[in-house]
């Protein structure tokens, strides 16, 4: 597996625009967030429904995305746990609110992508993903890879 330093590397240079840049801080967490919304909102089968309200094609994925982060870096993979547990909090509590979750994670997520290739535009340059589909995975570690640097932790 490629150094999450490689990656970023790459990543970054599509994300050089201070204005692209900003746009990414608030489309991608929302991406990531509504991806996880619209699977919460899809039915699961009812013996796995009664094992746990947790239990669900949300925590499901969010489990495997932590299998590859962890693969990638423990210390992203420990600092991904702590966003997905809190995306996961956030989704339940909307959920037990009667939020239809579905019709808002697929408004918000459309509104996302829009946000995010008006940020191409305006950077000049073709969104990571359409080089490798795994930097559809990059793009939120990215982000907590910059808050590392600013902290002074490693990964």
């Amino acid at each position: 597996m490629r150094p999450a330093d490689d990656w970023f590397n790459d990543y970054g240079e599509s994300h050089q625009n201070p204005t692209n840049k900003t746009i990414h801080w608030i489309c991608v967490p929302l991406i990531l967030l509504t991806v996880f919304g619209m699977l919460w909102a899809t039915p699961v089968p009812a013996a796995m429904a009664s094992v746990s309200p947790w239990l669900n094609w949300a925590t499901i994925v969010m489990v495997l995305a932590l299998v590859y982060y962890f693969a990638l870096s423990p210390s992203l993979g420990a600092g991904m746990s702590i966003v997905l547990a809190l995306f996961a909090y956030i989704l339940h509590t909307l959920a037990a609110a009667g939020l239809p979750m579905m019709i808002a994670s697929v408004s918000v997520f459309v509104l996302a992508w829009i946000g995010q290739f008006v940020g191409h535009r305006i950077e000049g340059k073709k969104p990571s993903f359409f080089k490798d589909i795994q930097f559809l995975m990059i793009g939120p570690i990215w982000l907590l890879g910059f808050i590392y640097r600013r902290m002074g932790v490693n990964y």
